[in-house]
């Protein structure tokens, strides 16, 4: 079984029900889900004026391969209503899934690279993350997801959501 990291998150509509959604589609494409770490509603990164997200990581168990994993996340969102437009990077959404590690492998591949390339600037992933993979060794970086935390320079605000 292969150990892999995503991070689940949205902006547009009931986003705590989306959640949900997506975590029983996840289970239905053959992938388990170990642990989920809190909700964070966290403040939109890279443009404005959008609304805050809840985000949330998650640990699965699979034996799908990554390309599979990736279209099962990709077959997800397109069920929430996602458009990938190539031209506008960062636009609100219902759902938006980014796999984080698989294993511990480095994988450059068009259309996936993992681990995801922003995650070590980014405090709404690394302080879900951390909850669930604090001494976990990014395989690039060669540091554990909690010394990334501290070093992220991200001033976005992530908190705990409210039930």
């Amino acid at each position: 079984m292969n150990s892999v990291y995503i991070l689940l998150g949205g902006n547009v509509g009931n986003k705590r029900k989306n959640l949900a959604i997506a975590h029983r589609m996840i289970r239905e494409k053959a992938c388990f889900i170990k642990r989920l770490s809190n909700i964070y509603e966290t403040e939109a990164w890279g443009f404005e004026d959008s609304g805050t997200f809840l985000n949330q990581a998650a640990e699965m168990e699979t034996s799908l391969k990554p390309l599979e994993v990736l279209e099962k996340v990709r077959s997800i969102e397109a069920d929430f209503g996602r458009r990938r437009d190539q031209r506008i990077r960062y636009q609100p959404r219902r759902m938006d899934i980014d796999i984080l590690f698989y294993n511990s492998d480095v994988i450059n591949l068009p259309g996936l690279i993992i681990p995801h390339p922003l995650l070590h600037l980014r405090n709404f992933v690394l302080v879900p993350l951390c909850e669930l993979a604090a001494d976990f060794v990014h395989p690039v970086f060669n540091k554990t997801i909690l010394q990334l935390k501290n070093e992220c320079k991200d001033e976005k605000w992530t908190r705990l959501a409210a039930d």
